[in-house]
């Protein structure tokens, strides 16, 4: 490789007398360096990334206001498992997942259990294991089998189940979801669900679309199997998103614990619970669906402490940020701003569906998030990844990609409304959707293909489930040339992804 590959240009005016003005990119340097010229080549290397507010592929909160950007330095050392030297940021934990407990409707909220994660996935990972374990501890104890468990789940689930039941060696039943079917609603669990089911994991926001799985009907479909086949399985709820939406938005839904058959409830405290990257949650329903043998106890720095994790020393500032929104918000606070994210959704939904060439798969009026595909008779030569390259070209990032499994051959282009995206935003949006849509139908001609697309990829999921890269699909209406090339690119954040 080149020198300008290997290594990095220090410009002459930020160098020091003395220091180097290349510094090699993949080996650490022999000499030191200045604070103020490291800090300006990270600086300046960072200012390539794209703007978060107009980002609108990725769930994660990319906005705080100052007091907690005050909050957020002054404890960015503190160590979340050290509890013993941390310990009322330890009590400030406890304090956050029993607040969450009882907005979940949890039968005794101060005296379940819960913890904080690095994310949902972390806390995804949990859940599963209390899942699979009491499984085994039922099984065991009556003498049965415990070594082919397996896991009933959407097709549109999120990536992280997959690698759960990858890495834990659980079976994973997916449901195809359908035209008529677009989310997992109990309708075909029979057949499925069987002695060696786990779990349903049903998900409030689907990745994909944003639309709420009906965990009621599930619930019920699975009482109804109880009755007739004895199979008593519970439920976990993949709140990743929703689980800091309904309460707020749709109170009345029956989605949480008020379900005797939910078990247990993930989110993320950085996705709509408003916090900066690096924070999850997990509640059981009460103590006792949390295995005590998955608890450790630890010595470390001088105390004991219990410890649920599949991390160990992680930061402590996202917990008390997350705390810092609760109280500064509450209930009412936190309505008004999922609300204002809401009416903003559905105001792009309606311009959207407006514009002759689209046709929505659903309106963004679960949480603030919604998808639209072609309309039949559009896109005769151009496609949906065409648009988001247009609409990238004005820095906007409005990921395409296709749906999952049975629906793989269908193309769906999505918007995530995240505080921080007002109407005025919005309206530029539109916009500017407007314009590139109207240039794309004007084409006589396919847009040329020289280069691969940045297609967007749920973490490496191939269409069937599988985790082998794929190219983008073929434009809509028309086979793929022969020959052609392109490997699925990554978009900077978005579905599949949980940070």
């Amino acid at each position: 490789m080149s020198t300008r590959e290997t290594a990095v240009t220090i410009n002459p005016m930020f160098a020091r007398p003395g220091e180097d003005t290349l510094v090699d990119r993949f080996r650490l340097p022999n000499g030191q360096m200045m604070p103020e010229t490291a800090y300006q080549i990270v600086h300046d290397e960072v200012m390539l990334d794209g703007n978060a507010r107009l980002n609108l592929a990725t769930f994660v909160g990319t906005w705080m206001d100052t007091h907690a950007v005050r909050l957020y330095a002054e404890t960015v050392d503190k160590n979340m498992i050290d509890k013993d030297e941390y310990p009322q940021t330890a009590a400030i934990e406890d304090r956050c997942w029993k607040i969450l407990a009882d907005l979940w409707h949890a039968p005794e909220p101060t005296r379940t259990a819960g913890t904080s994660t690095v994310g949902s996935s972390e806390a995804c990972m949990l859940a599963g294991l209390a899942l699979k374990r009491r499984w085994q501890e039922k099984r065991r104890a009556a003498g049965l089998p415990a070594d082919r468990p397996n896991l009933v789940m959407s097709s549109a689930v999120q990536v992280v189940w997959e690698k759960f039941c990858n890495y834990w060696d659980v079976e994973p039943r997916c449901v195809p979801i359908t035209e008529e079917h677009r989310t997992l609603d109990g309708s075909t669990l029979r057949g499925r669900v069987d002695e060696n089911t786990i779990g349903v994991v049903a998900i409030m926001g689907v990745t994909y679309t944003g639309m709420y799985e009906p965990v009621a009907q599930i619930a019920r479909a699975l009482d109804d199997l109880q009755r007739d086949t004895g199979l008593d399985v519970p439920v976990h709820v993949d709140g990743a998103s929703g689980a800091m939406v309904a309460p707020f938005l749709q109170p009345e839904l029956e989605w949480d614990f008020r379900l005797e058959r939910v078990h247990s409830i993930n989110t993320s405290g950085h996705k709509y619970g408003l916090v900066y990257p690096g924070l999850g949650w997990v509640v059981w329903r009460t103590r006792e669906h949390l295995p005590e043998d998955l608890v450790f106890r630890v010595s470390y720095l001088g105390g004991e402490m219990p410890t649920f994790a599949l991390n160990f020393s992680r930061p402590g500032a996202q917990v008390l940020l997350q705390y810092y929104q609760f109280l500064r918000l509450g209930r009412e606070g936190y309505r008004a701003v999922q609300g204002a994210s809401r009416d903003t959704a559905r105001y792009l939904a309606d311009g959207v569906a407006s514009i002759d060439a689209f046709e929505l798969w659903n309106d963004g009026s679960d949480i603030p998030v919604f998808a639209w595909r072609l309309a039949p008779g559009a896109g005769e030569n151009w496609s949906l990844y065409d648009l988001s390259d247009r609409l990238r070209m004005k820095g906007w990032l409005v990921p395409a990609y296709p749906m999952p499994d049975d629906l793989s051959d269908t193309t769906v282009q999505r918007i995530v409304v995240r505080n921080g995206l007002g109407l005025d935003l919005a309206e530029s949006l539109l916009a500017d959707i407007r314009e590139e849509t109207a240039y794309l139908e004007r084409l006589t001609a396919p847009l040329p293909s020289g280069r691969p697309r940045a297609a967007f990829n749920h973490g490496g999921r191939a269409p069937g489930g599988g985790t082998a890269g794929r190219k983008p699909p073929p434009r809509e209406g028309r086979a793929a040339p022969a020959g052609s090339g392109g490997g699925a690119g990554t978009a900077p954040a978005g579905p599949a992804r949980r940070s």
